[in-house]
């Protein structure tokens, strides 16, 4: 019996600031080589991106992101003949049509209402597969009945809301990096502003979680783990109290955050992979888009927000620590249902594969 060989091309938004939609794919795309290691993955990444030299897989390389550059995208389909490709928060109606008239189960993934609008618009919703969410429905809310009476006349099913996607906490990382850098499982804070190539008036807003990192440290006792990013391009100096980081595996940060008395964090991505581990985070908003979502969160209680700058962010965390307020957090928390997406997400990957080859 020939085993399959399936073909999985993946496609994120990539840019020179943000990270979150390539390390999501990343995500994806190790999970799917778990399940299915004879696959051949690929991605299409913006060269400029600075993990496109990193990426663990073959990666053809634009001039800029992919959804830019659709005669590009869609000749390299043509050349891979890709069985699946997943769009994250990118792609132009005729790159998706492009993958289905080769054959392709498409599958697109938004991150917020307005990306998630664009992927039910008729055209573009006939030739997706599978839709999902990567927001609790707490955040982004429902679908309208509109939306759902359009998507019934074309026989598309709703977008599948899964939540967050990101590697649950492994337990011997856990250890070794508890070791490595001498901490004690709920007694120091971890402070990430995301992919750190975000900007504000002052310059690079991860360095004013720097400078709070210092002060929270002199406020609380409490030792800090400061996580620069890969997209911040400057030096760092190491100071008393705090230990600075260029970059974490995705896995190494979920795993240090897990054991952190709590996070401090940008909008994105991995706050609401804090919030499914039930982690008590002080949230800033990096960028405009990251706004609402925090505003969101704040409401429901399951994080507290503080400006992007040094002083409000290393107030807004003393705080949490020594006030009632974290008790309140973690009250809310365990009452969220917000919990890891990729395992939905492999579940849906699976019955495509299924509707595909005819078996798993």
């Amino acid at each position: 019996m020939t085993l399959i060989s399936p073909k999985f091309l993946f496609v994120p938004v990539s840019s020179a600031a943000g990270v979150g939609e390539y390390m999501r794919s990343l995500i994806i795309a190790r999970e799917v080589e778990r399940r299915w290691p004879n696959a051949t993955i690929q991605f299409i990444l913006n060269r400029h991106a600075p993990y496109a030299a990193t990426c663990p897989y073959p990666a053809a390389l634009l001039d800029d992101t992919p959804t830019k550059n659709i005669k590009a995208v869609n000749d390299f389909m043509s050349f891979f003949l890709p069985d699946f490709v997943i769009f994250d928060a990118s792609g132009r109606r005729s790159q998706l049509a492009h993958a289905n008239k080769l054959g392709a189960k498409v599958i697109f993934i938004s991150q917020h209402k307005r990306k998630r609008s664009r992927g039910m618009k008729v055209l573009r919703a006939r030739v997706t597969d599978s839709h999902w969410v990567v927001q609790p429905e707490f955040v982004i809310g429902a679908i309208s009945w509109l939306d759902r009476f359009k998507l019934r006349l074309i026989n598309k099913p709703a977008p599948l809301v899964i939540g967050p996607v990101f590697v649950n906490p492994d337990e011997s990382t856990q250890v070794d990096l508890l070791k490595r850098y001498d901490l004690c499982a709920g007694e120091y804070v971890l402070l990430n502003a995301g992919s750190g190539g975000h900007m504000n008036a002052q310059g690079y807003i991860v360095e004013e979680f720097a400078k709070a990192a210092v002060n929270i440290h002199k406020a609380t006792g409490l030792h800090c783990i400061m996580v620069y990013g890969p997209n911040y391009p400057k030096e760092f100096t190491q100071v008393s109290g705090v230990t600075a980081i260029k970059e974490l595996s995705h896995v190494e940060l979920i795993s240090l955050i897990d054991k952190a008395k709590i996070a401090v964090l940008s909008g994105g991505d991995t706050l609401l992979q804090a919030i499914a581990l039930k982690k008590p985070t002080l949230s800033v908003a990096v960028s405009k888009d990251q706004n609402y979502r925090l505003k969101i969160c704040q409401n429901n209680d399951l994080t507290v927000c503080a400006a992007h700058n040094a002083e409000s962010i290393a107030l807004g965390a003393t705080k949490l620590i020594e006030g009632d307020s974290l008790q309140k957090l973690e009250a809310a928390l365990e009452l969220c249902n917000c919990v890891n997406g990729l395992n939905v997400g492999m579940k849906e990957i699976a019955a495509l594969y299924r509707s595909k080859f005819g078996c798993t």
